[in-house]
């Protein structure tokens, strides 16, 4: 760490993103740093915890209590939290420069990938991002609306966002009235008409994205009976041979699943939710009131020069009937004003977490990334603690070498006035716990976790004593 003996200031470090990644490192840097370490945690939105409130679906509660971690770290005397802050906007990345020592990014993949085929931006094409901000209530997305009027809904994906949204499709209001899904999305699926929802993977069921549990879950629905096509559990002749050489206990399970669930018989359940493996849309039909059909093509699975398992078209195509459909195939993140960003990988360039000028180049001073916009969107949200810590420990390294910024403002009081100068509503750790207990209280009197304010407007109300 550098001499803070001549000093009367620490080492002051602002994290930018309060998802996972951002108090993960949060709480490494606090632990970690010798009591020379401030952290001022920054959030575009009003409230904390990224993903964990605006992506984890509704229906799986028990991964959210990992904010429970995240509430300690919170209590540290040296952390405080400036919610509701665009950086960029607000305060930009070179007037931080001017109050911190290091900055840290953790700002997600915050934006989905495209298809790139015709009849993408028909009405009733939507992206899975959206939908999912939507039923979980973020405020950026609370207004949007989504036509569930028709009776087949298509996903193109069967990662776990995909089976996500497959679930919340299939399942019975009451099974979504004893979650935290917004009050609005509730109603809108009450009176959604979708009784057929069909999710379509590119590639075959050895290299499914979802998880075990997932496609378990999938088969336990109250009111949806999953639907396999024996010959999509088929393992081909490259899949085999490849499993050959890397033999995988979790892949095996999951074979076993899938398998199972393909012999199943329907049991008269009112909704069916069918998994189409090797198989790719090639274009969306519709007419102006939006899409009716989607073309596919089927694929078959080879060995590349690498020994990776990669798809490819064979003449044989289809038709699915859909009259709405979520486009699922990965996540990208979005450039900060003043930050270094590959645009063709999405991501920030960097070296072990300190972020480069360009790809392959020098690092930054003072900058480094974590999370998705470090490495993209990949593995679940424990996946962000090691990827956290590699970051954290070489700012610590670097702060003990002295390679930082050089700030002029080093009180932490005075970036605080300029902030809620600035932005008025802006939230403290305090504000929101004002918005957690009352959202708390109001899923209480219903039975549920909790109840969401889901706009700008009444988050701000909220904070209010």
């Amino acid at each position: 760490m550098p001499d803070t003996e001549s000093t009367s200031h620490p080492v002051r470090i602002a994290i930018i993103g309060a998802g996972p990644a951002g108090f993960y490192a949060s709480d490494y840097l606090l632990r970690n740093g010798d009591d020379k370490v401030e952290v001022d945690l920054y959030d575009r939105l009003p409230t904390p915890h990224g993903l964990v409130r605006a992506g984890v679906a509704p229906d799986h509660e028990k991964i959210k209590n990992v904010t429970r971690k995240f509430e300690k770290t919170a209590e540290h005397s040296a952390f405080r939290f400036f919610g509701n802050v665009d950086i960029g906007v607000d305060i930009t990345v070179d007037e931080l420069k001017n109050h911190y020592h290091q900055i840290l990014f953790t700002t997600g993949a915050q934006v989905d990938r495209r298809l790139g085929i015709p009849g993408e931006d028909l009405p009733r094409s939507y992206s899975a991002t959206e939908f999912v901000a939507w039923y979980n209530g973020h405020p950026d997305y609370s207004e949007l609306e989504f036509d569930l009027s028709v009776e087949s809904a298509v996903i193109v994906g069967v990662g776990n966002v995909a089976v996500d949204v497959a679930r919340i499709l299939c399942r019975t209001t009451g099974e979504l009235r004893v979650t935290d899904i917004a009050d609005y999305a509730i109603d809108a699926l009450a009176q959604s008409n979708i009784r057929e929802v069909h999710m379509l993977g590119r590639r075959g069921p050895a290299q499914a994205a979802f998880t075990n549990p997932e496609i378990k879950e999938l088969g336990e629905m109250a009111d949806a009976d999953l639907v396999i096509s024996p010959r999509d559990v088929d393992l081909d002749p490259a899949t085999l041979r490849f499993l050959e050489d890397h033999s995988d206990r979790i892949v095996t399970k999951k074979l076993e699943i899938l398998t199972g669930a393909s012999q199943n018989e329907l049991s008269g359940k009112s909704c069916r939710l069918f998994i189409h493996f090797l198989t790719s849309p090639t274009a969306l039909k519709g007419d102006d009131s939006g899409v009716t059909a989607v073309e596919t093509v089927r694929n078959e699975l080879y060995l590349d020069d690498r020994g990776s398992i990669r798809p490819r078209a064979t003449d044989e195509i289809g038709e699915l009937k859909a009259g709405v459909v979520f486009r699922s195939v990965g996540y990208r993140g979005v450039a900060v004003p003043g930050v270094p960003f590959r645009d063709d990988w999405g991501t920030i360039p960097h070296d072990g977490g300190r972020i480069l000028d360009a790809p392959e180049g020098s690092p930054v001073t003072g900058l480094y990334a974590a999370g998705w916009i470090k490495r993209g969107p990949s593995g679940v949200i424990g996946t962000n603690k090691a990827d956290a810590v590699e970051s954290a420990q070489a700012m610590l390294e670097d702060a003990a070498a002295g390679v930082t910024l050089s700030p002029s403002v080093t009180d932490g009081v005075e970036t605080e006035g300029i902030i809620r100068t600035r932005v008025p509503d802006s939230f403290s750790w305090s504000d929101w716990r004002i918005v957690d207990e009352k959202e708390c209280a109001r899923g209480a009197e219903q039975d549920r976790p909790r109840v969401k304010f889901t706009s700008y407007d009444t988050l701000v109300k909220a904070k209010l004593p």
